[in-house]
């Protein structure tokens, strides 16, 4: 009996800002690994998400949306695009019913590397079948040897082809890793997207863009898991706003970030938040490296 060949790529998700990448993932990642708001540049790192089966790894890479850098924290999310664009086996190209994708730099770049390309045309439940078969068409004219595939990640509508098509173009590889891991990020990255989501979902204007979180003490005891978490902000103006009135506003943003990590650790959670200013802390390289921005 012949024994089946043992497949494992990695599959790089690429687009512009807020057209479904990380809902996208977590829909073919089956877990809720990135946050997701309706706000740009939620996305800051290159989060990997693993999918195994007995005979292949699927490992999924989303990354920022695609930004004209306006500080050095928007340069380095760029670089993790730029990674992601040499270490694919797939690209899946992610747009939407009202995306204009016009970077032809990117563009060139994946037709160039003869490497297998979906075109993921998502939101379709938005729109009409008219208007995702004209953008079909456009997209068979840019990517000549691409799969165009429409889906709503939000209803998990079409994520079944997507899957069937990354199967069938995976290559053959052993796995890159363990069988029983989920992403390559760790418990403390996530506490600290749990809570940076909550503020971009509470906050309004600037406050969400200049915020960084860190998780200076995690300490896990027999029955519950002790978090000391740091919410950076750029301005001393900016540091009264999260604190709200007396207190409120962070008080809601560690009751809703507290139940989340409670259930993705899968065990009771004592969260504490403190606020500190760190100056311009978005062009600093010191800081962009303790943030993790820098490698």
């Amino acid at each position: 009996m012949t024994e089946i060949a043992h497949k494992s790529g990695f599959v790089n998700i690429i687009g512009n800002p807020n057209v479904g990448k990380s809902t996208l993932m977590n829909a073919l990642v089956g877990e809720k690994l990135a946050i997701i708001t309706s706000k740009v540049q939620t996305t800051r790192h290159r989060l990997k998400g693993i999918v195994n089966g007995d005979n292949f790894q699927i490992v999924y890479s989303d990354t920022p949306g695609i930004v004209d850098p306006h500080y050095k924290l928007h340069e380095y999310m760029m670089k993790f695009i730029d990674s992601a664009m040499i270490d694919a086996d797939i690209f899946l190209l992610v747009t939407d019913v009202d995306d204009q994708f016009e970077n032809q730099k990117i563009l060139d770049r994946i037709n160039e590397s003869g490497l297998p390309i979906i075109v993921i045309i998502n939101k379709i439940d938005l729109s009409d079948q008219k208007t995702v078969v004209k953008l079909m068409t456009h997209w068979r004219k840019q990517l000549i040897n691409a799969e165009i595939i429409p889906v709503s990640a939000l209803n998990n509508f079409n994520i079944e082809s997507v899957f069937n098509q990354i199967l069938d173009k995976l290559p053959e590889n052993p796995p890159y890793f363990p069988k029983d891991e989920l992403t390559d990020k760790s418990q403390r990255f996530f506490v600290s997207e749990f809570i940076r989501e909550k503020i971009l979902l509470y906050y309004q204007k600037e406050i969400p863009y200049s915020v960084e979180v860190v998780v200076e003490t995690f300490k896990e005891e027999e029955k519950i898991i002790r978090i000391l978490a740091l919410i950076f902000v750029a301005r001393d103006t900016q540091k009264a706003i999260i604190i709200g009135h007396k207190g409120e506003a962070l008080k809601k943003v560690g009751t809703e970030a507290r139940k989340d990590i409670e259930e993705f650790v899968g065990k009771k959670v004592y969260l504490e938040l403190s606020v500190k200013v760190n100056k311009d802390w978005r062009d600093k390289d010191l800081q962009l490296r303790r943030f993790g921005y820098i490698q």
